[in-house]
């Protein structure tokens, strides 16, 4: 398919909810991270053979192993551990913001800071941040 026609991105939503449906337990981690660094390889094979920017949307989940310490203010982490940490060219964490704005925050890159974005999701389409 990607070498029939012209693609410009490929969009996997929530990647490691598959794998985590599929091994549960602890006693099934090796082998989860495996499958999962397999997959990752193969979409970015896909990004360098054929030149497709690839997004991939993952979950968060609460980090009560006290790495977060009580007054972090959003003690959340990334599923997949390193695997997807060291897998990915550019991190973003999207977070909730005040009322209607969402807040987007450079977590890695290797070209830009990190830093953080304010904005809203409207009828129009993404805006900047609105005043309430």
């Amino acid at each position: 398919m990607m070498s029939e026609s012209r693609y410009a991105v490929v969009i996997v939503d929530c990647a490691t909810a598959h794998f985590r449906n599929e091994y549960t337990g602890r006693g099934d981690l090796a082998e989860r991270q495996t499958k999962l660094s397999a997959f990752l390889k193969c979409l970015a094979k896909l990004a360098d053979e054929y030149g497709v920017a690839v997004i991939i949307t993952n979950q968060v989940v609460a980090q009560v192993d006290g790495g977060g310490g009580m007054f972090q203010a959003d003690a959340k982490k990334p599923i997949g551990g390193h695997i997807i940490a060291h897998m990915s060219t550019t991190r973003l964490y999207l977070r909730k913001g005040k009322g209607e704005n969402r807040v987007a925050k450079m977590v890695q890159s290797p070209n830009l800071p990190e830093a953080e974005a304010t904005y809203s999701i409207t009828n129009h389409g993404i805006e900047d941040a609105r005043e309430d």
